[in-house]
């Protein structure tokens, strides 16, 4: 990617798009819509009032789901950021990883309101290594509108990267869970399963895992349980909180098994449930024990953890027999 000289050629190049349209008078293929709020707080378990009712609003955090697409697309999309992640592969950036998103909410979203947006690519990184690989941050910047008046901005960061090589499997090793079947006969560099985002708000959670203990956030001013780890308490808006250790028993509240696209450190096709727990709250995490042409809603489950890699431990859920 760099001449003798240090000179980032692609990079160069990938500047160039900053500042050009990705979608230009988007609409959103539906509007703001009552039971996809619905659909939206009961996945999380959001029980907030002002989410349902005559003048219910939609969760602020909704504000990129009435901008997708879909797998049909938008017509308001542009070539180019087509064809800037058409140069990264090019170059062999083929492997991508969200990153993070930022949003700003300047006005609530109403059941009835119809979206439309423009999106730009706002910036590309430098050339960064990662524990991943090596590419390039894509930030895409949205700004969502309701007749014209702006409701919200999102910012959008992905990272386009070559994979880092990985040591090869050893004769006769074992698998591991990490290790796809068609990894380990082809002998292929192992593949890691994705690193888990840890921020300030979450970082609490992870040393849990990390001790083999599932930690449920509880809010110190009204006793509400919540997860996914946050700042504040989403039924009193308090601040306070302790924790409180989950005794691991839960039944499949939902689940989706995954058929595509492959990924090299998973084994499809494999299940994914939504499990609440017995202390009330729900999580979403892989279901074991059970061929995945098994697991059924209400299908009661136990904590275990499970060791991925030497930095990697992750909660999971088995199926308990009855």
């Amino acid at each position: 990617m760099r001449d003798e000289q240090g000179y980032d050629e692609l990079g160069a190049r990938l500047k160039e798009f900053e500042g050009r349209p990705a979608a230009v008078s988007g609409v959103g293929k539906d509007p703001v819509n009552a039971p996809m709020i619905r659909h939206w707080c009961e996945a999380l378990g959001d029980t907030h009032p002002a989410y349902t009712g005559p003048d219910a609003v939609a969760p602020p955090t909704m504000l990129q789901v009435w901008t997708m697409g879909g797998l049909s697309g938008h017509r308001g999309r542009t070539g180019a950021y087509d064809a800037l992640l058409g140069l990264l592969d090019a170059a062999g950036c083929t492997a991508v990883v969200a990153t993070d998103c930022e949003q700003e909410y300047l006005r609530p979203l109403r059941p009835g309101d119809e979206v439309g947006f423009d999106t730009v690519v706002e910036e590309v990184s430098g050339r960064k290594t990662t524990k991943l690989g090596t590419g390039y941050f894509v930030t895409t910047r949205t700004e969502v509108r309701v007749g014209g008046e702006p409701a919200g901005i999102h910012r959008f960061r992905i990272l386009k990267y070559a994979p880092a090589p990985r040591k090869a499997r050893l004769p006769g090793e074992s698998q591991e869970p990490h290790l796809s079947r068609e990894a380990l006969r082809s002998g292929e560099p192992r593949a890691l399963r994705p690193r888990p985002v840890i921020n300030r708000d979450n970082a609490g959670f992870w040393q849990g895992v990390a001790e083999h203990r599932l930690l449920i956030q509880r809010c110190t001013g009204c006793g509400t349980p919540r997860h996914p780890w946050l700042p504040g308490c989403n039924a009193c808006g308090s601040p306070r909180w302790d924790t409180v250790e989950a005794s691991g028993e839960g039944t499949v509240y939902s689940y989706v098994v995954l058929h595509h696209p492959p990924f090299p450190a998973f084994d499809p096709p494999y299940a994914v449930g939504l499990i609440e727990l017995a202390e009330g709250v729900r999580m979403v995490s892989n279901v074991v024990g059970v061929p995945y042409d098994k697991v059924r809603i209400g299908l009661p489950v136990r904590l275990e953890f499970r060791r991925c890699d030497e930095e990697l431990t992750i909660p999971v859920f088995r199926a308990v027999e009855r």
